[in-house]
């Protein structure tokens, strides 16, 4: 009897899925849109090693199959696996191999299971390589370099059996406020889209039907809006209309369907009064209909529950979510009762079948049928350690300096104080969704100076306070050890390092009372009302200052703090967000100058929380201010300095006018709706060191247009290395995307008007160049 055709790897993956959906039951087909199980709970540690569990065996008994399981090598304080009870490197495709083979082995038709991982930076499991926060990587404006550090981090994933990675990429920092700002790769909509693009090609590899064995499918979160909720509040209610949604909160998302996506996570927030997992209009006509996306939708954990006060019960939950374009649970009660909404007549067989459908072709593209068990071996040693660490280099952004402090190594050998509560926690460095380091990993910034420093310096150090409170007792031994050195690093910031005693939501936030008794300051559901830094480190910055003894204030954070008025305080001011376990090796090397500084903000950095939001591109009203403050960032998007000095030459257009012509493409993209022009700039290091500048082009509509402009809008970037008093010229396409904006008819075009086009270090410090676009001739 010859195979049946899903069992062909030569045939196309809808024939294969069209072949086996009329084979399966229903109950076989709920089974595969379920991912109702903690992967955690799918084993136990026993002295002879990892066994599976009677309760894993039950739920794949229950569907006659599995259609994803989620964590299997999850460790971290909420899922209470530890360094000890956890499956580390050697054990992981063991272990992932012996639930495949049950799944396999031990059900009608034995169709693979997906196993689910987060991969937020890096594999969250032990010994996996932790990448910096999307926050530092968003800082780098290197898409090249991160698209590198993700295929490697999907190859580690792959080679411990895991299938698909869970991947931060989507929200915005509009509100700092917000605990996940960690997870964002910035607050512009441009910069998260390229950065979004590098992740899906890292990650899937080059575009097509088959997925390779050494990549992963990736699934984007969140989809859509989660960065723009009320207030920083975590989870909670946005109020957007559908241009803001659009213009900022989409870009990212569309750009990842284009570069072929296999998966976004429905957002828990709601637009417009429906719950993401449950909006008809985002998952199915803009996301499928309009943007042509084919891929999977995945819940976010326990989000179709909480659609029950909406529904009635679990059961036309699941159908709400099933017909708004929801594949797959994460969690939930309500999926696994599908078959009876389909029996209930809530939702059509049809419907279903849609679902199980996208998940069993993501199963054909990454070859599980043919190849169900691990067959990829582990990056070399080392490899995504160095890139961690590059990624934390070009990340560190100087945000001030007097122009003679740095770096340390031009002064002569003396005492360096490190001093502050993250100078030396290797744990309040490396970010939120991390799995307990074995000892030994990586380096804090303490340790990084004392390696760097050269030969007869003297390291010393102090925590000088907490990380969060105002204890005061320890303020004299610091200022002690400031006063008796030649230069003061201090080490400030945040933390969103998860402890045994924290307490924890049901899908894993963490449960933070006022006051916040745990030692975090970041992460998620750790939202902040107020952004300055804790009381203790404020009045360690004032202790240390007035000892007379330069400082320098490095700001380790996963989230823009507002900072005191520094001037007269701080000789400079660094800022490396959350920079990874060898984020402290990164920091020294630019404290010491063997790294130029090179980041560049992702995000403005406010003056106080009293004056959000304060992201760059706002929409142009010309508000002059407070009357007690300013309105403007103290440190803008884009903003970084350099060790060096750097001119900028007048942007000039390859013409000054353009038709537009035609109309926006079939997702939305404004393809072709104008002939390309160019604007090119001459740059020129000025100063005595090397540099690498980030030259940035910004548009701003003038006049015309069917809507009220921004600000301005990143549209361009280029990352170009310059020698001492050498020069380049920077050119850039101008075309359709550069000019378009969404309209109130619901599409984005190119609308005849005066637009500004600008280049320079950054939003604020820019020329621009006047370009006209008229309207389409008639003819």
């Amino acid at each position: 009897m010859s195979e049946p055709l899903f069992r062909d790897p030569a045939a196309p993956v809808a024939d294969r899925v069209g072949d086996l959906l009329p084979r399966m039951t229903l109950t076989e087909k709920v089974g595969q849109v379920n991912q109702r199980m903690y992967g955690w709970d799918a084993y136990e540690h026993t002295p002879s090693g990892h066994r599976l569990t009677d309760a894993f065996r039950t739920e794949v008994a229950r569907f006659d199959g599995m259609g994803a399981l989620y964590g299997l090598q999850r460790a971290d304080p909420w899922s209470g696996v530890t360094a000890e009870t956890g499956i580390g490197a050697g054990d992981g495709a063991r272990v992932a191999d012996a639930v495949q083979r049950h799944v396999v082995e031990n059900t009608r038709l034995g169709i693979p299971v997906l196993l689910v991982e987060e991969m937020p930076h890096g594999l969250q499991a032990l010994d996996g390589t932790l990448l910096p926060v999307n926050l530092a990587v968003g800082a780098t404006w290197d898409p090249e370099l991160y698209e590198e550090a993700a295929a490697l981090a999907a190859s580690e994933l792959r080679s411990r059996g895991g299938h698909v990675a869970l991947v931060s990429a989507l929200d915005l920092v509009r509100d700092p406020r917000w605990g996940r700002a960690e997870e964002c790769f910035g607050e512009d909509p441009y910069l998260a889209a390229r950065f979004t693009e590098a992740l899906v090609r890292g990650v899937q590899g080059p575009a097509g039907e088959r997925i390779g064995p050494d990549r992963a499918a990736v699934v984007l979160k969140h989809f859509a809006g989660q960065g723009a909720t009320v207030g920083g509040r975590n989870s909670a209610a946005t109020e957007l209309g559908a241009r803001e949604l659009h213009e900022i909160h989409l870009v990212a998302a569309l750009a990842g369907v284009r570069a072929g996506a296999a998966g976004v996570m429905a957002a828990y927030n709601e637009f417009d009064g429906v719950p993401c997992a449950a909006s008809r209009r985002l998952l199915t006509e803009v996301l499928r209909e309009r943007w042509g996306f084919g891929g999977l939708v995945m819940a976010d954990g326990l989000a179709i529950d909480r659609l029950v006060r909406m529904a009635g019960d679990p059961v036309a939950a699941g159908a709400m979510a099933l017909r708004a374009g929801t594949d797959l649970s994460l969690w939930d009660d309500c999926y696994p009762r599908l078959a009876e909404a389909v029996r209930r007549g809530l939702v059509d067989e049809s419907q279903l079948d849609r679902a199980v459908g996208r998940v069993l072709a993501l199963k054909f593209r990454l070859g599980l049928f043919e190849r169900p068990y691990t067959t990829v071996p582990p990056p070399a040693p080392g490899r995504l350690e160095r890139l961690s660490e590059h990624i934390a280099r070009e990340s560190v952004t100087l945000l001030e300096h007097d122009g003679a402090t740095l770096p340390l190594a031009g002064r002569r050998a003396g005492t360096v104080a490190v001093i502050g509560p993250n100078a030396d926690s290797v744990p309040q460095q490396i970010g939120d969704y991390t799995a307990p380091q074995r000892p030994g990993t990586g380096s804090s910034v303490l340790a990084g100076v004392r390696a760097a420093a050269p030969e007869g310096t003297t390291v010393t150090y102090a925590p000088g306070c907490g990380l969060v409170g105002g204890d005061r007792s320890g303020l004299p031994a610091a200022a002690a050890l400031a006063a008796a050195a030649d230069v003061a690093v201090l080490v400030l910031g945040g933390s969103s390092a998860r402890e045994p005693d924290t307490r924890f939501d049901a899908n894993g936030a963490a449960v933070v009372a006022a006051g916040n008794p745990v030692g975090m300051t970041c992460g998620e559901g750790v939202d902040l009302a107020e952004l300055g830094l804790p009381e203790g480190q404020s009045a360690l910055v004032g202790t240390v200052a007035a000892t007379g003894t330069p400082v320098v204030v490095v700001l380790v954070q996963g989230r823009p703090h507002a900072l005191p008025d520094l001037t007269g305080k701080a000789a400079a001011v660094l800022s490396a967000w959350y920079p990874g376990p060898w984020g402290g090796r990164a920091v020294a090397d630019v404290l010491f100058g063997a790294a130029e500084p090179q980041g560049r903000l992702p995000v403005s950095v406010p003056r106080s929380a009293a004056q959000l939001p304060v992201f760059y591109n706002g929409k142009d009203h010309g508000y002059r201010g407070y009357v007690d403050q300013p309105a403007t960032a103290l440190y803008p998007f884009g903003h970084g300095l350099s060790l060096t000095t750097v001119a900028y030459g007048a942007p000039r257009l390859s013409r000054p006018s353009v038709a537009a012509d035609g109309p926006d493409g079939p997702d939305g993209s404004a393809d072709g709706a104008v002939p390309p022009l160019s604007c090119t700039v001459r740059v020129t290091n000025t100063g005595g060191r090397p540099v690498r500048e980030t030259v940035q082009l910004y548009v701003r509509r003038v006049s015309g247009g069917t809507s009220w402009p921004r600000v301005r809008e990143l549209r361009g970037f280029a990352r170009i290395g310059l020698a001492p008093g050498e020069s380049a010229e920077v050119a850039f396409l101008v075309g359709a995307g550069t000019l378009a904006s969404f309209t109130h008819a619901g599409a984005w075009a190119v609308e005849p008007g005066e637009f500004a086009i600008g280049t320079g270090p950054s939003s604020d410090r820019t020329d621009a160049a006047r370009l006209v676009v008229t309207a389409p001739d008639p003819r």
